[in-house]
């Protein structure tokens, strides 16, 4: 078999404010259906996504995620930004809908239906040789983004950038710039 296609079908309250916020990201709507049931498509270059509306559903209580590989996330991410600075003054980083910043294993954003997206390299990092403080960036990153345990991942950075003194200027400064975007969500600026 060559050239399968898989396209996730992911759950919302409001097809109409799903397709707000994707054409927003300059996603163009596909298909959209209201009737018998809500449905959407939208699509950015090669990236698909479909959506069904579930009356009352709760986007705060969504377990739905997707990944998107792509050659370049910080490319999308910027693309991404640019939408929403446009529409809300401002890159949304708490409550729904949201977006994390880019770092070199990608971006996560949550749509207006709850639904957790990662957006990662094609091509992965190994994670042989890499140290104590990417691996600790790693875990803090995952452990925020999917469990929203924003607190439990800055103990995490902090311990590692004050154990790992020999990591290298770049990991430390990748360290450095996830603990103030936590600090920034958690409002504890210091």
């Amino acid at each position: 078999m060559a050239n399968e296609v898989t396209i996730p079908l992911l759950p919302c309250a409001s097809i109409d404010e799903v397709a707000e916020f994707y054409v927003m990201l300059g996603f163009t709507v596909t298909y959209r259906q209201h009737r018998p049931n809500a449905y959407l498509s939208v699509r950015r270059e090669e990236i698909n996504l479909h959506f069904f509306g579930i009356p009352g559903y709760q986007a705060e209580q969504s377990y739905s995620s997707c990944l998107i590989q792509v050659e370049d996330p910080r490319e999308l991410h910027d693309a991404f930004a640019a939408g929403m600075r446009g529409v809300y003054g401002q890159v949304l980083i708490t409550g729904i809908p949201r977006m994390t910043r880019p770092r070199r294993d990608g971006f996560l954003f949550v749509d207006p239906g709850g639904n957790w997206i990662r957006v990662v390299p094609a091509v992965r990092e190994r994670e042989n040789g890499r140290n104590g403080l990417s691996r600790a960036l790693n875990s803090a990153v995952t452990l925020a983004g999917s469990h929203a345990a924003e607190r439990r991942a800055l103990k995490i950075i902090e311990e590692a950038l004050a154990r790992e003194v020999h990591a290298s200027e770049e990991e430390r400064a990748s360290a450095l710039e996830f603990r103030e975007e936590l600090l920034e969500r958690l409002d504890l600026r210091r």
